[in-house]
């Protein structure tokens, strides 16, 4: 099944806990995306953001980062707001491109073969 989320309300920041660095930065989204799609969105903003220096605070937890339909980032900083909206939108769109996909996609290895994987792991452990 496909999933095709957009970002549906202006960006909400909050301030954090005296000691704590940034704000959080809540973007609400068209629905509630699944765990695969959250992961894969996770794993992609984290990609687009490789060699920005300057989110060194942010916090990319991947079981955080989607909290029902919104995008939660902890730790932004003013500075970093304008790489991390573009990294955001590109991110986005890449999770939304590889789920459709996916679901038309074939998989890579044939289901005996899977299974031939997984036994060879289990004699490895009691």
């Amino acid at each position: 099944m496909s999933e095709d989320y957009r970002i549906v309300s202006r960006a909400r920041a909050e301030p954090r806990a005296e000691g704590c660095t940034g704000v959080r930065v809540r973007l609400e989204l068209s629905g509630c995306p699944s765990q695969r799609w959250s992961r894969d969105f996770a794993a992609r903003l984290s990609r687009e953001l490789i060699g920005h220096a300057a989110v060194g605070h942010l916090r990319l937890n991947v079981n955080e980062i989607v909290q029902g339909n919104e995008i939660v980032l902890e730790g932004v900083e003013q500075h970093e707001a304008p790489a991390l909206g573009e990294a955001v939108e590109q991110a986005l769109d890449a999770a939304n491109r590889a789920s459709t996909g996916a679901s038309n996609s074939s998989p890579n290895v044939a289901q005996k073969e899977a299974d031939g994987i997984a036994r060879t792991i289990e004699l490895h452990y009691p």
